[in-house]
């Protein structure tokens, strides 16, 4: 298990290695805090982040590909580490979230998984809308700032002391939102295959697998952090654009606020209770969030003295990067799979079953040509998309809604098993409708939803998106449990 999961650690620490330029890189670079000051304090508060607040993002990686056997989730995060190794190496602050979703892709080529092509065009937007929103963020706030340390006629000495307190502040809210957003990029590509179990410290706390995941993660970042991240830090603060002190507290500011936007389910639940547009929870690249930032700066300043030549060179790297870390995953996939014999995948297969017709027809599907492909198995996702796709009445939309009701996962409610759920952790009535059907077989996970929403209204949704994000929490945790091993 431990070496399953060192890949993750590699990755963990490389991301350490780069990303604590993007916080403290300015605050290091200008002198205004110390190398081994800032390496504490980020190690700290990535740690709480990571463990505290690294759910939401983490959901949306797994939508793009769920890596579903360790030996698998061990490729990709090994090479994306090895592709941001390789970049920091270079001295190139990179994606690691760009990293890992080459990685998952790879892999998702290798195991004729498809991809989801909605989440993938939602991750890559936000490659795009992150630097912009980074330096739009940043010109106003320093504008602002300047405008306002003008007016208030502070002494120098005064504006040194409180420039390095904001830095030391401002790394440590940028800390906690860099954990937060990119322990995913660390940890997501385990979740579906977690060897950990819920830990409950009586009835105070509990202590889930995935946080357990993101917690040894962190502590890996931490150590890149202390160990590696100082070049890093110099490209960053000095080398693409000679930053003030103040400027460098408005950069780091700026990629904090991009980072806890696009990572914070509270906000999320809040925009979206109120009829807002909400902010996609999404692990973006925090190096684009940084450049974009220092970028809007030097927009500021007339980019007289912004190294473009410095930031072609890091776009670049941005580029490279997820084809890099695909063509490593997939290579090595290859060698693990034929050389190594590990099984880096479990195979998922479906079918078109008269329940599924009957299912889908009550989604408003028609059903009447899927009545050809009856009892027909598919052993790969890709296997049965093809053949829909040659359904000419089936739009995509339909299209996902079949793959979904055909998928196989065999769910058998075994007594064993029920006692190992942490009944702490669902609702009474919730846990008392599981007990209720214990011994049943379900060969498609839609089914077991189904009887229990029949059953029991503490398993129907409502109206409350934040009471229906818990409810689909409890239904994983049940799947993942109650599902067969095959």
């Amino acid at each position: 298990m431990l070496i399953f999961l060192s890949s993750g650690l590699f990755l963990g620490w490389a991301l350490g290695a780069n990303d604590a330029a993007n916080v403290f890189g300015t605050a290091v670079a200008t002198r205004m805090v110390n190398f081994t000051t800032a390496a504490i304090i980020c190690s700290i508060f990535v740690i709480l982040g990571a463990v505290f607040s690294g759910a939401g993002a983490a959901q949306t990686l797994g939508k793009l590909g769920a890596v579903n056997a360790l030996p698998g989730a061990f490729m990709a995060a090994f090479a994306a580490a090895l592709a941001v190794y390789l970049m920091t190496k270079a001295g190139l602050p990179v994606s690691t979230s760009q990293a890992i979703v080459g990685a998952i892709i790879g892999w998702n080529f290798f195991t004729n998984t498809l991809t989801d092509t909605v989440t993938l065009t939602k991750i890559i937007s936000t490659w795009v809308v992150c630097p912009v929103l980074a330096a739009i963020c940043s010109a106003i706030i320093f504008k602002c700032t300047v405008k306002g340390v003008r007016w208030a006629k502070i002494h120098l000495l005064r504006i040194d002391a409180y420039t390095r307190l904001g830095l030391i502040l401002a790394g440590a809210f940028g800390s906690y939102s860099l954990g937060a957003n990119n322990i995913a990029n660390v940890m997501g590509v385990f979740i579906s295959s977690s060897p950990f179990s819920d830990i409950s410290i009586g009835t105070l706390f509990t202590l889930t697998s995935v946080q357990q995941l993101f917690l040894i993660g962190a502590i890996a970042i931490g150590v890149g952090v202390v160990t590696y991240s100082k070049r890093v830090m110099i490209t960053v603060g000095a080398d693409l654009l000679p930053l003030s002190p103040i400027a460098a507290w408005v950069a780091v500011v700026s990629h904090s606020i991009v980072l806890f936007l696009f990572a914070s389910q509270g906000l999320k639940y809040l925009l979206e209770t109120n009829g807002l547009p909400s902010i996609p929870l999404v692990p973006v690249s925090s190096s684009q969030a940084v450049v974009g930032a220092v970028l809007g700066i030097a927009l500021v300043q007339g980019a007289r003295n912004f190294q473009w030549s410095v930031f072609g060179s890091i776009g670049l790297g941005w580029v490279i990067t997820p084809i890099l870390a695909g063509l490593i995953c997939f290579v090595g996939l290859f060698f693990l799979q034929n050389v190594f014999s590990q099984k880096v995948f479990q195979s998922v297969s479906y079918g078109v079953s008269n329940e599924v017709v009957e299912r889908l027809e009550k989604e408003g599907i028609d059903g009447t040509p899927l009545r050809t492909l009856n009892e027909k198995q598919f052993d790969n996702a890709v296997a049965l998309h093809d053949v829909l796709s040659d359904i000419k009445q089936y739009g995509s939309f339909e299209r996902k809604k079949i793959m979904f009701f055909a998928k196989y996962e065999p769910i058998f409610m075994d007594a064993q098993k029920f006692v190992q759920l942490n009944r702490d952790g669902l609702a009474p009535e919730r846990s008392r409708i599981i007990q209720s059907i214990i011994g049943q077989f379900y060969p498609y996970a839609w089914m077991l939803r189904d009887e229990l929403v029949l059953r029991s209204v503490a398993w129907r949704k409502s109206e409350d998106d934040k009471y229906n994000r818990l409810l689909d929490r409890d239904f994983n945790f049940v799947v993942r449990l109650f599902k067969s091993k095959y």
